[in-house]
């Protein structure tokens, strides 16, 4: 009989989930001596190496991934425990796992503050990167819910809009498009755009407006996050065309200002995803509820 540890079995399920000791040790809050030392005692129970390096990468052995299949499955039976005793607590305690991409991270915290407010004994796990990252979160199902602006086609999700997510060009205060009004669209391939990564569903929506507008725009820098964006667009290196919930700050402190442009804003929405078929703790379903039914009257 193995006497395997369900220490052993977290620590090697993220290992090879994420093929790498690093990001189980960050992901997991151990040092990576410690991540490596768990698998070391469980390769002597099994009597079997688990992973082999190849360069400056390692790979699962063949009875590694025959034993990250069964890790796996119990992971899924102990969160599927643990839900259903978060359901005989009811409300009054419970664990909330969101994960969000990094756009929405602007407005998130406070819908999730304000659903702490009211049922106080709940804590929330909160993961914030970009879209393919959470994506990923979906597909190994290590989050309850998600938000992003563009849900994915293809995949085994459900996805609901809950508010609208404008998209309009912004500006620094002095440049000269600022003082006018309706602004032809064809007026914009004479300015530097500055735009997202591959991926992004604000990159994406910019650049099916303007192929349906007959617009070719100049790209100038890419960047992975909005704050760069705003950052440059701030520097006067060029335009920038992100969603209305990122800018309030640099609204009011007149650090941006949004153009007057025929056509925008662009009306994208914000929806929250999730599995199909998810079994859903009751924190997790009443909060899927309070974005549905409140967020837009919260966030107006």
């Amino acid at each position: 009989m193995l006497h395997v540890t369900l220490r052993q079995l977290k620590v090697f399920e993220s290992v090879a989930r994420h093929l790498s000791f690093s990001k189980a040790a960050e992901e997991l809050f151990l040092t990576q001596p410690a991540v490596s030392l768990q698998i070391k005692q469980l390769e002597e129970v099994v009597s079997l190496p688990l992973f082999e390096q190849i360069g400056k990468r390692i790979h699962l052995t063949a009875a590694g991934q025959e034993l990250y299949q069964y890790s796996r499955a119990i992971a899924q039976q102990l969160s599927d425990m643990e839900l259903a005793l978060d359901e005989l607590k009811g409300l009054e305690r419970g664990k909330l796992n969101i994960a969000v991409v990094s756009t929405a991270n602007y407005f998130a915290p406070n819908l999730l503050a304000k659903f702490c407010q009211r049922y106080k004994g709940v804590t929330v796990s909160l993961h914030v990167s970009n879209r393919e990252t959470v994506l990923k979160h979906l597909a190994d199902n290590l989050t309850d819910l998600a938000i992003m602006g563009q849900p994915p086609d293809g995949i085994d999700i459900t996805a609901e809009s809950f508010m609208e997510n404008p998209l309009v060009i912004v500006a620094p205060p002095q440049h000269p498009l600022c003082s006018e009004q309706n602004i032809p669209v064809k007026r914009l391939e004479q300015e530097v755009f500055l735009v997202r990564e591959l991926g992004s569903g604000t990159r994406n929506a910019m650049e099916r407006f303007f192929i349906e507008q007959g617009i070719k725009i100049n790209q100038g820098m890419e960047a992975d996050t909005t704050e760069a964006i705003k950052q440059a667009v701030q520097a006067g290196m060029g335009l920038g065309v992100m969603s209305l919930h990122t800018i309030q700050l640099e609204l009011e402190t007149h650090r941006l200002k949004i153009l007057s442009v025929k056509g925008f804003p662009i009306i994208r929405h914000w929806y929250i995803v999730h599995r199909k078929h998810k079994r859903f703790s009751n924190v997790a379903k009443t909060f899927k509820a309070f974005l549905l039914i409140e967020a837009p009257a919260l966030m107006s």
